[in-house]
């Protein structure tokens, strides 16, 4: 019978994710070798592949851990709404907050799912895009229920999208103790969403 991993190996193979995000991050995934991980570890690449068999592995566990994270987010959310007995606008609003502070907490995550799943093998390229339209479809519903009366069948993916427009590129400009914080910005978003720019 196979030993069960000790708590410490998750611990480690959560810092490799880490490392490897922000190699993949600063240099690109295809840029990135095992041995520019292993080193920005302060690790050997034998000590690399004790814990992952190759670059591709690191690649889909750490969009796998992430996109469940985000799905996770999204569940806290609505167990949050009701039991605060929150109104729709306000889950919404709290959705928004919460994916903005896992945003700038899991920055080179997010460069990573949305710049790297494309060099996935098929089948997990699958398993991430569908949890990535799982996590699309959730918004949509958050914000149908938000603005009834603004959503339609024929807009609502294109809302959807446009909020994500608004908020998934945060990385590329808006840092961590610069003018605008993420919290901050979260309520701009909010209030644009409320009353856009003339309100």
């Amino acid at each position: 019978m196979a030993r069960p991993k000790s708590s410490q190996h998750e611990l480690k193979r959560d810092e490799i994710l880490d490392v490897a995000a922000q190699c993949f991050a600063d240099r690109s995934y295809p840029a990135a070798s095992m041995n520019d991980i292993a080193a920005a570890g302060g690790t050997s690449k034998a000590r690399l592949y004790h814990y992952y068999e190759s670059k591709e592995a690191i690649l889909f566990d750490l969009l796998d851990r992430y996109t469940q994270r985000l799905l996770a987010i999204i569940g806290q959310v609505e167990a949050t709404a009701q039991r605060r007995n929150l109104d729709d606008r306000a889950a919404l609003h709290e959705l928004i907050r919460c994916f903005l502070e896992e945003y700038e907490n899991s920055a080179t995550r997010h460069v990573a799912l949305l710049n790297d799943t494309k060099f996935l093998g098929e089948a997990q390229r699958e398993l991430i895009l569908d949890r990535q339209r799982d996590v699309v479809s959730a918004v949509t519903r958050f914000l149908r229920r938000a603005y009834p009366a603004r959503l339609t069948a024929a807009n609502q993916t294109a809302l959807a999208m446009m909020l994500f427009g608004m908020i998934n590129w945060t990385f590329t400009w808006l840092r961590p103790g610069g003018p605008l914080s993420y919290a901050a910005f979260a309520d701009e978003v909010i209030a644009m969403l409320e009353r856009g720019l003339a309100g």
